[in-house]
């Protein structure tokens, strides 16, 4: 079966993957159809490979038994019927040669992709990155239902067809290395759920969100053609960066020589990692024959530059149609990360990627956990995942599993005006209370669109605000600074309010109409 969107370059990875994919005629199987594995309930799965042109495949499977050709190019696939969670299993694949794999489970696959804060992993990142309580969590990580896939970094200009990964244990020396927020968000759900789950750790810290949409979904809209022309800038500068890079080093041997500290010099960031559809291309497209459950996602630090921010209310819900649109399966759950709090800098705006990634909500089963009040104002990566894993699972309750459980704090609908000030509404408000004292984190403005703080009150479901400095309030907004610690909006279920701001249009980065 050929996915939609693959376009013109379809013969060319066909005529790649003859090249090396068939060698010596023999059935081959990707890297991800290994043992170990976790394959998706209650849903068609695909099984595929590559193997000499004509040759009969037969698989078998828990009693199921199916037969392909591969065809010109060496390409064949068969659809396994549904089955419940359960296993281990064997899975066996006969052709010109036979290739067993075992200690297969059925349960849920996840597929677990973003930046940093994603692939932060259970014994941290060199330097000062460590998470909560990360030795004991490492200590415990053995988990039988819990299988761990986690992709290499990987940039490619056009798509692949497979990877160099293969499925593992859940064990404390492999987790140690795989997505803490993805392990933790297993955890719950095997607690919860009571099947196993999969988990792919597809991550790469430091990308923007254009480099992990295909070129079929960039080309979609012409209004996300400003990704191109900032990859044209990268490309022209580079050789200024490597001058840059080498300037540093002699300084740094300079510094180190002379008996002084090292000065902390800004990132750089690497160019095949930030080019348009890169990522995709090298570790999503891989996967996308591989029947799932849905994704997590937590990424948009990257993002959030004056130049990118404007842009993420568009490219993000495009990245979450196009991925939903090359698996084939449907409106998978899609469940994300607000951002955290972090000061960050003057050049980039926090408030514009949330509130982008609260309006892609509209789309359907999709699902928010908000991460405001984990952060450090001086930490991007603070060490708090167990939150995030946990308020990601409860999202997939509800979202992916049907559950009625509470799953997101208050959600901004609409404010209406009341005497000079503003009545706010939201959805998911049962029990809204202000926690730690005086509620804060709002502000108001007038026609000006100059927002100014706020004085705040919890009345029933709502919120009424206002400000001495605005005569007529008309838009409100809510924990919009880069780290709005002081944030303390909560719902009866101890879930944080969601940023939000009421303007219409999200506001461009650092106008004049930011108050500040």
């Amino acid at each position: 079966m050929i996915r939609p969107g693959y376009g013109s370059r379809l013969l060319l990875m066909s005529l790649l993957c003859v090249s090396f994919c068939v060698a010596g005629g023999e059935v081959r199987l990707p890297h991800m159809l290994s043992d170990h594995a976790v394959l998706q309930r209650q849903m068609p799965v695909r099984i595929w490979g590559w193997a000499e042109a004509g040759e009969k495949v037969t698989v078998s499977f828990h009693g199921q038994r199916q037969m392909a050709v591969a065809d010109d190019l060496g390409r064949w696939s068969v659809f396994l019927r549904p089955e419940q969670a359960g296993g281990p299993y064997s899975l066996t694949v006969r052709g010109s040669n036979t290739i067993r794999l075992e200690d297969i489970l059925v349960g849920d696959v996840w597929f677990a992709s973003g930046q940093s804060n994603m692939e932060f992993p259970l014994n941290g990142f060199p330097g000062n990155a460590v998470l909560k309580h990360g030795p004991q969590e490492i200590a415990a990580a053995t988990q039988p239902q819990i299988r761990l896939l986690r992709f290499a970094r990987k940039a490619s200009e056009y798509e692949l067809r497979d990877q160099d990964a293969s499925w593992t244990l859940c064990t404390p020396e492999t987790a140690a290395e795989f997505s803490a927020v993805a392990y933790f968000f297993a955890r719950d759900l095997v607690k919860q759920e009571h099947v196993p789950i999969g988990l792919i750790d597809s991550t790469w810290g430091g990308t923007p969100v254009a480099a992990w949409l295909s070129l079929d979904g960039l080309s979609s809209d012409a209004g996300l053609m400003p990704q191109f022309a900032e990859r044209v800038e990268m490309v022209e500068n580079q050789s200024d960066v490597s001058a840059m890079l080498d300037a540093e080093k002699r300084e740094d041997a300079k510094a180190r020589a002379e008996g002084k500290a090292v000065t902390k010099h800004p990132w750089h960031p690497n160019p095949a990692s930030w080019a348009p559809a890169g990522l995709f291309n090298g570790m999503v497209a891989p996967a996308i024959d591989f029947t799932i459950k849905g994704v997590i996602w937590y990424q948009g630090e990257t993002d959030s530059s004056a130049g990118r921010a404007p842009l993420y209310e568009r490219t993000f819900p495009a990245m979450i149609t196009d991925w939903r649109t090359r698996w084939g399966e449907g409106y998978f759950p899609f469940l994300f990360v607000q951002l955290s709090s972090f000061t960050s800098t003057p050049a980039e705006t926090w408030g514009v990627i949330r509130e982008a990634q609260r309006r892609t909500l509209k789309l359907a089963n999709t699902g928010m956990a908000v991460s405001l009040d984990v952060g450090q104002a001086d930490n991007v990566h603070p060490p708090d995942k167990q939150t995030v894993g946990a308020r990601l699972a409860l999202a997939a309750r509800a979202v992916a599993y049907g559950e009625a459980v509470e799953f997101s704090g208050p959600l901004f609908v609409e404010a209406t005006p009341e005497g000079d000030g503003l009545r706010v509404y939201f959805t998911h408000a049962q029990g809204l209370v202000a926690r730690g004292g005086a509620l804060e984190g709002f502000e108001v403005a007038g026609e000006d669109r100059r927002f100014h703080a706020a004085t705040a009150r919890v009345d029933g479901d709502t919120v009424v605000v206002s400000a001495a400095d605005v005569s007529r309030s008309m838009y409100v907004r809510y924990a919009w600074a880069n780290a709005p610690l002081t944030a303390n909006l909560y719902n009866g279920a101890a879930l944080p309010a969601a940023a939000f701001t009421s303007e219409a249009h999200i506001p461009a980065p650092c106008s004049e109409h930011c108050g500040r």
